[in-house]
């Protein structure tokens, strides 16, 4: 079982724990804040009021058994940089910070981040685009030019096979999933529909109506095949 360390407990913070616990995930929860402690104290498999300037207090945790980090630290600049430093001193795998500016961002990879994150930004981005085009149905920037974007299969490919679209030759992009809604039998005898993910899927998988696919490439790429 993978273990996490979150520090912060603000509405980020608190989202990534829960989020964590419900997926069966070790989670032990840092905070000053009492109140957000004990809030969460449930939901966590471990929930502690630290504050994490005080350097022997992290200390004595003894942190580095962890797989991932999260310094879900926002608004204390000194705080979040210096909980990112301790814990890759410590020896934690992977740190995941959260950054509020772009100085804020150089300085947390400076001192270690292995991933930085903008959870309002980002978020920004992704109601725009969806907002923008219909046929997105979620946007993540992966890094500077490139995205992972569900987007619904144009009209023109339904009935064709992954082989015969020929995406990645034409576009310039690549499906590494494919989003179906299934037929299903309820337990109360009802017709109803699942979600199916098909990953990785196979160049004989036939696009059908109303599939989602989702694609991973440049965004002016990804413009372009959606515009098709």
């Amino acid at each position: 079982m993978r273990q996490f360390v979150v520090i912060g407990a603000g509405r980020f913070g608190r989202s990534v724990a829960t989020t964590l616990a419900e997926n069966g995930c070790q989670v032990l929860l840092l905070d000053s804040d009492e109140n957000r402690v004990q809030q969460m104290a449930e939901t966590v498999t471990q929930a502690i009021q630290l504050d994490v300037t005080d350097e022997k207090a992290l200390q004595s945790l003894d942190l580095g058994e962890m797989d991932v980090g999260v310094v879900a630290i926002g608004s204390k600049l000194e705080a979040s940089i210096l909980a990112t430093m301790k814990l890759k001193e410590m020896g934690v795998k992977t740190v995941v910070s959260k950054a509020g500016s772009m100085p804020h961002k150089k300085i947390l990879a400076r001192v270690g981040a292995d991933i930085i994150v903008f959870p309002e930004r980002d978020m920004g981005v992704r109601t725009a685009n969806r907002l923008l085009s219909p046929d997105i149905t979620d946007y993540i920037n992966i890094s500077s030019g490139y995205s992972l974007v569900e987007i619904r299969v144009p009209e023109h490919l339904v009935g064709q096979t992954l082989a015969e679209a020929n995406i990645r030759a034409q576009y310039g992009v690549d499906v590494v999933a494919i989003k179906r809604q299934k037929p299903q039998i309820e337990k109360d005898g009802q017709t109803g529909l699942s979600e199916e993910m098909e990953i990785a899927p196979s160049a004989s998988e036939v696009f059908a109506e109303g599939d989602v696919l989702v694609v991973i490439g440049k965004v002016k790429d990804i413009e372009t095949f959606r515009m098709v």
